[in-house]
């Protein structure tokens, strides 16, 4: 069992880039079925939190790849780099 507090200071990153996206802020969780639908990792402030934030990230929970000891790693692809096709109208 993973705690939701040790589950949020786990590092979050992107197979497909490499990059850190951040740390978990929050989960949205199916009421009916019980189950985690996805992970909301929080936008970071631009500067030192000042200027506004990023926006969040959803990441569908069957995006995620492996849960380790110290990182979640997912499959991440942002919107800007999809390909037309693949965007919603």
């Amino acid at each position: 069992m993973v705690k939701i507090s040790e589950f949020q200071i786990k590092d979050v990153v992107n197979v497909a880039d490499g990059k850190k996206l951040g740390n978990i802020g929050d989960i949205e969780i199916n009421l009916t079925t019980g189950k985690i639908e996805a992970v909301i990792v929080t936008g970071s402030g631009k500067v030192l939190g000042f200027f506004g934030r990023e926006e969040d990230i959803v990441i569908p929970w069957k995006n995620i790849i492996k849960i380790g000891q110290d990182v979640i790693l997912v499959r991440f692809k942002a919107i800007e780099e999809r390909p037309a096709e693949e965007m919603e109208v």
